[in-house]
């Protein structure tokens, strides 16, 4: 019988089986390295490499931050007259003075609390007349408000009277204690009177008329206007009894609501001016009193308390008013508001250093106090300061930073483009520089640029090294940082030089042509160029 033996079965199983794992283990290996090929590209930066056709190289630089931009560089700028008159560029100078806050708040008039007079009788009756019988009328003190009758009232003055007839007829008894037993009685009487605050005249009246006052008087102990009146005639009062409420408006309180960031400025014992609209050209003085510990929740105002002295009353409560609050702040450097310039997280003061040249400085400012503000570290008194055009200042100041030169800035010259303005040569001994694009206007992405450089004379410059440079200054407030794109352009010959490059952006560019040739500027020009599209 003819078949291959069980030994030569086995090995061929072996065989194929080695040859099955074999490939297994290929294919695994071969899907592990393809997976991780993919992990890795997609964990790598991806790098954008220039064209090698193109046969300008063209370097673009870009430093978009994920977060927030970096603050562009600044750097010292110059600039001649004329362009100092067309950009309105004012000056001013840095004071040290000693300043004031102020604060402009709105108020209303209320009574102050510590004129108020409460009216109550210290023991119960019954109200006969009324005589002060309407809400805000004016009283005198001493003047009579109501007269009361009290059973409890007329039974001491009786037992007054008594003790008073007794002291006399026991005032030459012999019997020791006697004599002065009845004194003790007349004056237990008169200290009962005195504590219900029976008036010393009416006592006197008691005792020379020996007549008892059925209806005792009471009589305003202030000067003022009632605010509150609750006498009326039969009505019986017990002690507690809130009869009259009298408000003496000699001296008043006005309460300006703060906003919580300008309470860091009121200090106690700073003046106060007021002036209402009922009184146009007057002006009221008083002194702040007291900051209420106590932040409205809708408004974010706090209440501050002034006092002010009303002799003719002319202040009312529930008048609405304008307040001005005033603190002494000591002696400080200041200057005036507008030269401070926001750029970005900092603050920017730019300082005239003669001759058309201006430094950006960063400031650290305070308070403002009216038209100027303290500035606390950063510049010195008698410094010479840009109040005005600080924006466009700015600007020239970032792109010299951005171009990495510091050339002096011309005035108005000619346009390239029906988009561009032009700033004109920067030297005028230079020859002459001219810049088309295509397309025209520019646009955001791919750009081709045409660069046409001549000498004075007009004739064409060929073999010069020519740069353009495109620079976008930072917008913080869009959460951009600063572009810059540097193009070298070729020589096509005649004079016209060639060069292409990518705009991240559309808006405003600030561009700066320079023509080199041996090591020495042949020409240059600064022009500002609008680009087509969305940031």
């Amino acid at each position: 019988m003819n078949g291959p033996t069980p030994t030569r079965s086995y090995r061929n199983a072996y065989r194929a089986a080695l040859a099955l794992n074999v490939v297994l283990l290929l294919v695994l290996g071969f899907l592990w390295w393809n997976g991780h090929e993919k992990k890795t590209s997609a964990n790598s930066p991806v790098v954008n490499k220039p064209e090698h056709g193109d046969a300008n190289p063209v370097e673009s630089v870009s430093n978009r931050a994920a977060d927030i931009p970096p603050e562009a560089a600044l750097a010292p700028i110059q600039l001649t007259p004329e362009r100092m008159q067309s950009i309105g560029i004012k000056l001013g100078v840095v004071k040290s003075k000693a300043v004031n806050s102020e604060i402009r708040a709105t108020g209303n008039v209320e009574v102050d609390e510590r004129q108020i007079a409460y009216v109550q009788s210290r023991f119960a009756g019954w109200i006969r007349q009324v005589y002060a019988d309407a809400s805000y009328q004016f009283v005198q003190k001493g003047q009579p408000l109501f007269t009361i009758y009290s059973p409890d009232l007329v039974a001491t003055e009786q037992e007054y009277l008594l003790a008073e007839k007794t002291t006399e007829s026991l005032k030459s008894s012999t019997v020791p204690g006697v004599s002065k037993g009845a004194q003790s009685l007349l004056s237990a009487a008169i200290g009962r009177l005195t504590q219900w605050e029976v008036p010393a005249t009416e006592i006197q009246r008691l005792g020379k008329t020996r007549r008892v006052i059925t209806e005792l008087p009471f009589n305003s102990p202030v000067s003022g206007y009632i605010t509150e009146r609750n006498a009326l005639p039969n009505l019986y009062v017990q002690p507690e009894t809130r009869l009259y409420t009298i408000a003496d408006l000699s001296t008043i309180w006005v309460y300006a609501q703060v906003f919580q960031t300008d309470l860091g400025k009121i200090r106690v014992g700073g003046t106060a001016d007021v002036t209402v609209d009922s009184y146009p050209g007057r002006t009221f003085h008083g002194k702040i009193d007291y900051v209420v510990p106590q932040i409205d929740v809708n408004t974010r105002t706090a209440r501050v308390r002034v006092v002010l002295p009303n002799p003719e009353l002319k202040l009312t409560p529930g008048m609405y008013v304008n307040v001005l609050l005033q603190t002494p702040l000591g002696r400080h450097v200041v200057a005036p508001s507008s030269a401070i310039f926001q750029s970005g997280t900092r603050q920017l003061i730019f300082i005239d250093r003669g001759n058309g040249q201006f430094q950006p400085r960063e400031v650290e400012p305070g308070p403002q106090v009216g038209d100027e503000t303290v500035i606390l570290k950063g510049v010195k008194p008698g410094e010479s300061i840009v109040t005005s055009a600080n924006f466009l200042i700015d600007s020239e100041s970032q792109l010299q930073a951005g171009i990495g030169a510091y050339t002096p800035s011309p005035s108005a010259g000619t346009s390239a483009g029906a988009n561009a303005s032009s700033s004109g040569p920067m030297d005028a001994s230079q020859g002459n520089i001219e810049l088309s694009s295509q397309p025209s206007p520019l646009q955001k992405g791919q750009n081709v640029f045409s660069v046409k450089v001549s000498g004075k004379d007009g004739a064409p410059i060929s073999g010069a090294d020519v740069t353009i440079t495109l620079y976008m200054p930072a917008m913080p407030e869009m959460n951009m940082a600063a572009m810059k794109t540097i193009i070298h352009c070729g020589d096509k010959g005649g004079g016209l030089y060639e060069g292409a490059g990518e705009l991240e952006s559309g808006g405003t560019w600030q561009v700066t042509l320079v023509a080199q040739s041996k090591g020495q500027m042949v020409a240059s020009k600064r022009l500002t160029l609008r680009a087509a599209g969305g940031m």
